[in-house]
Order: C-alpha cells, then sequence, then structure tokens
C-alpha cells in the first residue's frame, strides 16, 4: 500500500557538507502525485481549528453508536498508517527503505484494563520486535508502558501509595515490561520506552531506569522519552546521564518536545499546583536545543534519538555532527518522525545518509481512530506544522506540473 503510481529512483545525497530540507522532489519522491493531491486535501482540512474540532466529535459520536467509518476515514488511515497488521505494514516498511528511511512499528494501543487486554497487548509488541529481528528495514521496537499496565495503576505507583492489591498488579506490569525489554535485547532491536502524562511518568521512569541498568552495559538497547515541554527535563537527562557514567552503562534517550500540553495544563489548574510545563513555546525550544547540545558533548554515556518535527532542531542536529566531525550514520545518534508527517526532514536525512526513521502505526481502522483524532488535533495546535506541511505539498506538484 501507499506505493507510487510509477516507482521513483532515490534522489542523490545532499553535497557534502550540506543538508536543506526545502528540496521537494527528495522529500516526495516516495509519493505519487495522487497521494499529494489527496495530501494537500487532508492538510487543507486539518489547517482549520473549527473544522477539526467538529470532526473530531463527530467521529467521536460515530463510534459511540458503531456507525461505519471506514469509507471516509479510508484515505486518511493509508496516509498516517502502515497497515492494519504487520504483514501490510511490511509494504510501507520497504518502500521507505528504499528511500534511505527506516520503520519504527509502532501497536499504538495504550489505557487499556484487564489483565487479559494488557497480555494481547504485549504479544502484538512482542510480535513487532519479531518481525524487526535481523531485518535492516527497521530501526527500533516501541511501546507505550499504558499499553502493558492500567492507567490508575501508573499513577498510583508514581505517587508512591500503592496498596496490597496494587503492589501484585505492579509485579504483573514488571514482568511484562521485562519480557518486552529482554526480548528486544535478545532479538538486536533496540526498544524505544515512550513518555505519556506527567502523573504516569514517575512509575514510568522507575520502569525505564531498571531496564537500561540491566541492558544497556555495553550497548544501547533501550531508550527512554523525554518532553522537553516538561520544564524539568532537561536536569532529568543530566541526572540520568550522570548515573549511567557513574555505573557503568548508557542511557538512552528519546528527545520529544511532548504531546499532553493542554490535558496538563487543564490538571494542574484542577488540582491547584504548578503546571509541570514551560511557560512558553521559547522555552520549550531552549531546552530541546540544549538537550541536543548537551548530548553532543556525553555520546559516550547518552545516545539519543531526536524525535522532532522542528525543522531548527533538527537541523542544528545534523549540521552540528558534521561541524564535530561525527559521521551521518554514528549508532548513537538516530532521527525520528511520524509516518505522513515532515517528509521534508526524513527523506532529505535519508539521502544524506543519516540515521532516521518513520512511526509506523499499525491495527484495525477502528482502533486507529483515535489516533487519527490525535494527528488531527496535534497539528492544529503546533504553529505552522501544517502550513509547512501544505506549502511543501503543493511546491512539489507544481514542480512535476511544470517539469
Amino acid at each position: 500500500m501507499h506505493s507510487p503510481d510509477t516507482p521513483t529512483a532515490p534522489a542523490p545525497a545532499s553535497p557534502q557538507g550540506g543538508l536543506r530540507f526545502d528540496d521537494t522532489r527528495t522529500a516526495f519522491a516516495h509519493r505519487s502525485t495522487g497521494d499529494l493531491k489527496r495530501a494537500r486535501w487532508m492538510f487543507g482540512l486539518i489547517g482549520s481549528p473549527a473544522l477539526v474540532a467538529l470532526g473530531a466529535k463527530a467521529v467521536r459520536l460515530a463510534l459511540a453508536v458503531r456507525f461505519p467509518l471506514g469509507w471516509a476515514l479510508r484515505p486518511v488511515f493509508d496516509y498516517f498508517c502502515g497497515g492494519e497488521d504487520i504483514a501490510e505494514s511490511m509494504d510501507t516498511a520497504e518502500r521507505l527503505s528504499r528511500f534511505g528511511v527506516r520503520t519504527i512499528l509502532d501497536y499504538s494501543a495504550e489505557g487499556q484494563t484487564g489483565e487479559a487486554a494488557l497480555d494481547a497487548a504485549m504479544e502484538q509488541i512482542i510480535a513487532a520486535i519479531r518481525a524487526a529481528e535481523g531485518d535492516d528495514r527497521f530501526a527500533f521496537a516501541v511501546f507505550k508502558v499504558s499499553a502493558l499496565s492500567d492507567n490508575d495503576l501508573l499513577e498510583q505507583v508514581g505517587s508512591g501509595q500503592p496498596n496490597e492489591i496494587a503492589n501484585a498488579a505492579w509485579q504483573r506490569v514488571q514482568e511484562r515490561v521485562a519480557h518486552v525489554c529482554s526480548t528486544a535485547a535478545e532479538k538486536g532491536v533496540p526498544i524505544m520506552i515512550d513518555a505519556e502524562e506527567s502523573w504516569l511518568q514517575g512509575a514510568i521512569d522507575q520502569l525505564a531506569e531498571s531496564m537500561m541498568r540491566h541492558h544497556n552495559r555495553g550497548a544501547c538497547r533501550v531508550y527512554t522519552t523525554a518532553q522537553l515541554y516538561r520544564h524539568d527535563r532537561l536536569a532529568y537527562i543530566q541526572r540520568l546521564t550522570e548515573a549511567a557514567r557513574n555505573e557503568g552503562w548508557i542511557a538512552g534517550v528519546k528527545l520529544v518536545r511532548g504531546a499532553y500540553m493542554e490535558k496538563e495544563r487543564e490538571r494542574a489548574a484542577e488540582e491547584g499546583r504548578p503546571s509541570p510545563i514551560q511557560p512558553d513555546k521559547a522555552a520549550t525550544d531552549r531546552d530541546f536545543d540544549a538537550a541536543i547540545d548537551f548530548a553532543l558533548d556525553n555520546l559516550d554515556d547518552l545516545n539519543i534519538v531526536c524525535g522532532s518535527h522542528n525543522e531548527s532542531s533538527t537541523l542544528k542536529l545534523g549540521l552540528a555532527m558534521q561541524e564535530n566531525g561525527i559521521a551521518p550514520d554514528d549508532p548513537r545518534i538516530a532521527f525520528a518522525q511520524l509516518l505522513g508527517m515532515s517528509d521534508n526532514l526524513s527523506f532529505n536525512l535519508g539521502a544524506g545518509g543519516y540515521n532516521v526513521a518513520k512511526y509506523v502505526p499499525y491495527g484495525p481502522l477502528r482502533e486507529a481512530i483515535p489516533y487519527l483524532i490525535r494527528r488531527a488535533e496535534e497539528n492544529t495546535s503546533v504553529g505552522g506544522q501544517t502550513s509547512r506541511e501544505l506549502e511543501l505539498i503543493r511546491e512539489e506538484i507544481r514542480r512535476r506540473r511544470d517539469s
């Protein structure tokens, strides 16, 4: 699926010493003109916050009454997701790999309840790990701890107040996480643990640090995630790196800006406590770029994945690697973006030989709808993201028409 009407050869890499993200020929070589016209329509709709809000309400209502939505959402699903299962997603992985971009299979389950559902989610994550074993098309595996634990339990553990029943359930969560990470290590597939809301993150940090201490001696196999829109995360990365240096392991951190800002602020206000979120975007950008600088100075003890759609930060890291004589494919540094977003970053990085991968969500269309709604809502809340996507898509359509 997603294959272009006429396959296009990968564009040549950028000239030595150069890295640019306005090369639309390279950015969209993997997309047919029909794909781009559909994308122009989708991003045009996403560019209207009022339409997104109305559409999200309508879709949620349709879900509640079991109204069939496949016919309406299939084009969106095909653009932002790899397929309904791992087998379908292999076509997407193959297509991306032809252009120097690797895949991160993402079983996007979260907020599960009940032991059977949590065990089933664990098996799905392990299946994705096994699919990536020994296959150079894949860069990492990934999972959310909320796919393996009840959210109320994560909050309870993070607050340091579990009861006897919670302790027994927490033991089972620890066993699931350990099984997933051990399987990834045995199969030679680096694995990332995604960040979640701050009231869940304390428990997730405990698990991630335990797994890094166990598996990251000699090589970085497990990565945690730091959301730099939290004002405490730069200091956390620095403390984590110091602990790794002192204890003889390697800290692995995926750097992201964050995905739960409005929810975080609303909950802090409801509870009458200070918000964990930075005062403004400039502070988030400052800490994100400071984390990049810190990582470049500490690569023996800290490996990173730059999980960003921000051109400025991505360019900063790519050029800093060049200036410091760090090879584009140095295994201590990787880049990642979501499928269907910021192709100008992913495919130009791939053409330049950098370690870059796309998150490729998969699962039944109906179960992917919450993910698709979040993508639409996030695009409306990230200043300039949708307009930038549209600008590049339109430019490439014009280039093809005029060439």
